[in-house]
């Protein structure tokens, strides 16, 4: 299959990879700013927003593949590629098994560590719970406190009646997918420590799922990596400060030394 995507822009390839359980409409806010200063791609990952479910076992490795098949279908060499959360995770998964496709990575708060037993006991459940009853109206309640932070349950009614209409609008099906690809997922620190490639890596401070030890962590691994903290955000910090989000974006490209790459034969 071929994911549905939508770009914005000219310039050199920026792929953005969204989280879960949101679609690449969660990039709405982005298209502006980084649209201004690059070719900016966002798809939707399999059976998210608009791109059909995925077909085999649940695996970030499909979803890698995905993305992989999404450049040679537009016809872009190679790209910077980046993620927020589960789209951290494939970016990861692309850069382990598509390395030759990456010019720089983008890694928002995420992690590269693999889930501990408890982490894959509690996807297993909720994969369970969207395949018996599908409540995706009672799964936004649930993880809203955990994709927000504190600032934003309590200052930014706009931003969580976003997150709340993005969850609910994801397909049930497509979520238990997803987690079990996100709880079989290997570990990816030693991807990360082999990758000779610029990166950026951003995390609010205010994460609760992928908390800036996290991020510092994946930092260290990248020889060079840039890091960014965003105040006043928690896990979806490109939806929650937007702006800061858009900015240390914007500002690390231009601090590479790029050039859009030919396309595709």
């Amino acid at each position: 299959m071929t994911l549905a995507y939508r770009e914005s822009g000219s310039g050199p390839p920026v792929v953005l990879l969204h989280a879960f359980p949101l679609s690449a409409a969660m990039w709405e806010t982005q298209y502006g700013p980084i649209g201004s200063v690059s070719r900016l791609i966002t798809p939707d990952l399999p059976g998210f927003g608009r791109s059909p479910s995925a077909r085999g076992q649940p695996s970030v490795d499909l979803m890698a593949d995905e993305v992989k098949d999404l450049l040679d279908h537009i016809g872009l060499d190679t790209v910077v590629l980046g993620g927020l959360s589960m789209g951290g995770y494939v970016t990861m998964a692309v850069l382990r098994r598509h390395r030759e496709r990456v010019r720089a990575i983008v890694l928002a708060d995420t992690k590269a560590g693999a889930d501990t037993e408890a982490a894959r006991a509690s996807r297993e459940r909720m994969a369970e719970a969207m395949l018996a009853g599908g409540d995706t109206a009672a799964l936004a309640e649930d993880l809203l406190p955990t994709l927000v932070g504190q600032t934003t349950l309590k200052t930014r009614p706009d931003v969580v009646e976003l997150v709340r209409s993005h969850i609910r609008a994801s397909e049930p099906t497509a979520i238990a997918w997803a987690q079990r690809a996100l709880a079989a997922r290997p570990d990816s620190v030693d991807t990360l420590r082999r990758a000779s490639l610029p990166a950026l890596v951003i995390v609010g401070e205010e994460d609760v799922l992928t908390p800036p030890a996290e991020a510092e962590a994946m930092a260290a691994a990248l020889p060079g990596a840039a890091l960014v903290r965003i105040r006043q955000a928690g896990h979806l910090s490109a939806l929650e400060q937007a702006t800061a989000f858009s900015e240390a974006i914007t500002s690390w490209l231009s601090s590479l030394t790029m050039e859009a790459p030919p396309g595709r034969s």
